[in-house]
């Protein structure tokens, strides 16, 4: 048995890897709190107590990767940013996509871009063969979007063709 320990050898942790979407997470929930001075008390109290929550989480993200460092089983570098290599050429395309998608979004409207999104970030990742299941989750899960958050919570995402006929009906 403790010859199997000594043949094993710890994996070090890539740890500004790790840490860039948490990071990322934090500068946003900054952001997030400097834009809700002005909104109604009960939206502040709501921002406040999910940013809390995904900051303690940041900050044992943190704790934990420098806990990783002080132990040696992690290293600050970015070495598995970029692996496995196989995957590269899809995290560009879905950078892209995304970018698109904050384009495109104030054109096209919150529905009808989020159903090309979801579409083709899906059908990037999970391949082509299963189209028929990535067309329908994406009219359900684009559908739901649309009724919870435009018409359930009223909120005011970028109106495009589909919002004005779904307006113009109802």
């Amino acid at each position: 048995m403790t010859e199997k320990k000594k043949n094993v050898q710890t994996e070090i942790k890539s740890i500004g890897s790790e840490l860039l979407l948490p990071v990322a997470a934090l500068c946003f929930t900054i952001y997030y709190f400097s834009t809700i001075v002005d909104v109604p008390w009960t939206a502040q109290v709501s921002a406040l107590i999910v940013g809390s929550i995904l900051i303690l989480l940041v900050i044992l993200f943190i704790i934990k990767s420098v806990r990783a460092l002080y132990t040696g089983s992690g290293a600050f570098n970015f070495d598995t940013l970029l692996e496995p290599r196989s995957f590269v050429g899809k995290r560009i395309a879905l950078l892209g996509l995304t970018i698109s998608y904050i384009f495109a979004v104030s054109t096209l409207g919150f529905t009808i871009t989020t159903f090309f999104f979801l579409s083709l970030a899906m059908l990037l990742l999970g391949g082509r063969q299963k189209w028929r299941i990535i067309f329908f989750l994406s009219t359900i899960l684009t559908l739901g979007g649309y009724l919870l958050f435009i018409v359930a919570f009223k909120t005011r995402f970028p109106s495009g063709p589909f919002e004005k006929l779904m307006e113009g009906l109802f």
